[in-house]
């Protein structure tokens, strides 16, 4: 790779990223963390405003930009399979939104790309979740984005009601089932519910505050220092 693809591929990485470590930026540019640091250095020197510093991590100051970008063929056709997978597993307006915001890019491309999008030969034309499943999607994606809690009637494995009250942090999908993992004020814990279990659903008005412990940063921590064997981080209901 020459040196100014390299460049502009690590200030992309960066861009996209709220921290980019040099560990990370080194490993997907297939370089030496010693190279992104004088990488780093240069693009800095040509007056990019790149914050941070090397152990902790760079990120892109406030305001900058860059021209539009252009794909190659293949990134253009990497973006359509992406949009066509998806749009069966996410709720109706969000999908929609994935398909225009799709259709916008593909119009700006060159014509070699925009053909190499729509010849892709690669379709997922099966939607493996409910309408009703994607529709309380809708409801807890809106929930988690305005921070409110939800109340759930829900049914686990073996068929037993109970009422809860979530604090919703993430939804997440299993190829054919999406699942909400939230704090669960009943059981003052972390824990999954599928969303095709859940059988009444309300959004409160009242909207939660990040508290320690509680949080989705919270949550991935408990997962990953969890064994499988064990449910303190709370397991699939």
């Amino acid at each position: 790779m020459r040196r100014a693809d390299r460049l502009f591929q690590l200030l992309q990485l960066i861009r996209g990223r709220r921290l980019s470590t040099a560990g990370w930026l080194a490993q997907r540019l297939e370089v030496s963390v010693r190279t992104v640091y004088r990488d780093v250095a240069a693009l800095q020197s040509q007056g990019v405003p790149i914050d941070g510093e090397a152990g902790v991590g760079y990120r892109i100051g406030a305001g900058y930009s860059l021209p539009p970008l252009m794909f190659t063929p293949e990134q253009a056709q990497a973006l359509a399979a992406s949009v066509r997978i998806a749009a069966g597993r996410l709720d109706p307006e969000l999908a929609q939104q994935a398909e225009e915001a799709l259709g916008t890019l593909l119009s700006v491309l060159p014509s070699r790309s925009r053909t190499a999008a729509d010849r892709l030969p690669l379709h997922a034309p099966a939607r493996p979740h409910t309408a009703l499943t994607l529709e309380r999607l809708g409801h807890l994606r809106r929930a988690i984005d305005g921070r409110r809690l939800v109340h759930l009637g829900y049914a686990d494995a073996s068929g037993q009601a109970s009422q809860r009250c979530v604090r919703p942090l993430a939804c997440f999908c299993w190829d054919t089932v999406w699942t909400l993992s939230g704090w669960c004020e009943l059981r003052d814990g972390f824990r999954h519910f599928r969303l095709d279990r859940i059988q009444t659903l309300v959004v409160d008005e009242r909207c939660f505050t990040d508290e320690p412990g509680k949080t989705l940063a919270d949550l991935f921590r408990a997962v990953c220092d969890t064994p499988r064997t064990a449910g303190a981080a709370g397991g699939f209901l």
